[in-house]
């Protein structure tokens, strides 16, 4: 029986492909659909596990979360540095490591922050040490950089016109372990060297930040087209001054470890204002997740109507198929094969290119998955897990029994023609 299913699908070899490839690519859309998701979810909930309090000016929890988590670049509003101050100095807070951002380097994020911070993310350094004067940096694992190279910043970047800063060039002085987070294509400076690169330098500068505000009737925004912004001269050599007051200059986000989870809701709670906004970032991101789950199953829903069209079009053609085969069939019969041998061998092909078809869409989908993932993963940083679930499984399983039962149509059909009228047509 096999060798007759076999030798049906050589003689018809052009069909049986058309029929594979048709079934492959909307089982290969689903399956793409659903793993993606899976990828983006886990990738970006492992990548926020890090941050588990992020403390702002007012505005939209969102882009804080995507600009300090992900460090997407965007512009957010400078919260007073007072309150910088406030945080390290809260008995509840096991460390509040500022972050400010505005500048690049071939394409990489330059992030102003603290030791603190690089000590979370990296325990152990990959290379070299933390930095310990202004002008020194600490690049993250996907930084093409070699310990003792040369960082040389710009404001914005170079899509949105931004100019150099010839005043400073920063010294790599450590690189940092992969971490599978935005952070491993961002380079780490001290955030005062920051501040004095845009004069936001502290004490001194007081009046210019209370003149900005005025100016504009609000906190002041860091982004490339900033025209209070200038460069100062910066002592490359200077040890790091990490103790903030309240006279520290503006900043765009505080990432805050709590020491408990109680303390946590509480700084949540007592930061959340009419000036400042507190959030836990897996908590925005489950609120991104429902967004992205229903888009996931908008695309579903449109992959599963492609596969019943091209069912009903390959029941269609097995139909027709069957009908010109029916003086072979009806030989068979009048030889005497059983009923039951005919039925299987009928739909035992049907389910046989159903059944490859499904593999080879599975296989394509996961292929698919994987480079949009690396894509992703090359843009981001953000490790993106590929993997199949028990649900996975269960999908297989449905789609596999759905193609036995279909393919019991046309071999159901070839019972309601006798052999003596199937010899006669």
């Amino acid at each position: 029986m096999i060798a007759f299913i076999l030798a049906d699908l050589r003689r018809f070899w052009s069909g049986a492909i058309a029929v594979i490839i048709l079934l492959a690519l909307s089982v290969a859309l689903s399956t793409v659909v659903t793993l993606q998701e899976r990828a983006v979810r886990l990738g970006t909930a492992r990548a926020s596990e890090k941050f588990d309090l992020v403390v702002g000016a007012a505005g939209s929890d969102t882009q804080l979360t995507l600009s300090s988590v992900f460090l997407q670049p965007s512009p957010l509003p400078l919260m007073s540095g007072a309150m910088l101050g406030k945080l390290t100095a809260d008995p509840r807070v096991a460390f509040a490591a500022p972050i400010g951002f505005g500048d690049s380097a071939m394409g990489f994020p330059i992030v102003g922050t603290t030791t603190q911070l690089i000590a979370a993310l990296s325990p152990v350094l990959a290379e070299g040490a933390i930095f310990a004067r202004l002008g020194e940096a600490v690049i993250g694992s996907a930084v093409d950089l070699p310990i003792g190279g040369r960082v040389n910043p710009m404001h914005g970047t170079v899509e949105t016109g931004g100019h150099a800063h010839a005043e400073l060039s920063y010294h790599v002085s450590g690189k940092m372990a992969p971490t599978g987070t935005a952070w491993d294509r961002a380079i780490l400076v001290p955030i005062r060297a920051v501040w004095q690169l845009h004069g936001m330098g502290g004490h001194d500068d007081d009046h210019e930040d209370a003149a900005v505000k005025n100016a504009q009737g609000s906190l002041a925004v860091i982004g490339p087209n900033d025209t209070h912004i200038h460069d100062a001269r910066i002592d490359v050599d200077a040890p790091l001054d990490e103790q903030f007051d309240a006279s520290s200059p503006g900043i765009p986000a505080v990432l805050v470890k709590p020491k408990t989870i109680a303390d946590a809701y509480r700084l949540r709670q007592e930061y959340r204002s009419d000036t400042t906004l507190s959030i836990f970032p897996a908590e925005v991101l489950t609120r991104l997740y429902s967004t992205l789950g229903d888009a996931r199953k908008l695309l579903l829903g449109i992959a599963i109507g492609t596969q019943v069209i091209v069912v009903f079009a390959l029941l269609l053609v097995a139909v027709m198929h069957i009908g010109a085969r029916k003086r072979q069939i009806g030989a068979l019969r009048a030889f005497g094969a059983p009923v039951s041998a005919v039925v299987a061998i009928v739909w035992g092909e049907l389910f046989f290119l159903l059944v490859l078809g499904i593999v080879l869409g599975v296989a394509v989908g996961y292929a698919a998955a994987h480079v949009i993932t690396a894509w992703l993963t090359a843009a981001t940083a953000v490790r993106m897990p590929v993997e199949f679930s028990v649900d996975d499984l269960y999908g297989a399983g449905g789609f596999i029994l759905v193609a036995a039962i279909v393919s019991l149509v046309p071999a159901l059909l070839t019972l309601r023609t006798s052999p003596a009228s199937a010899l006669r047509s």
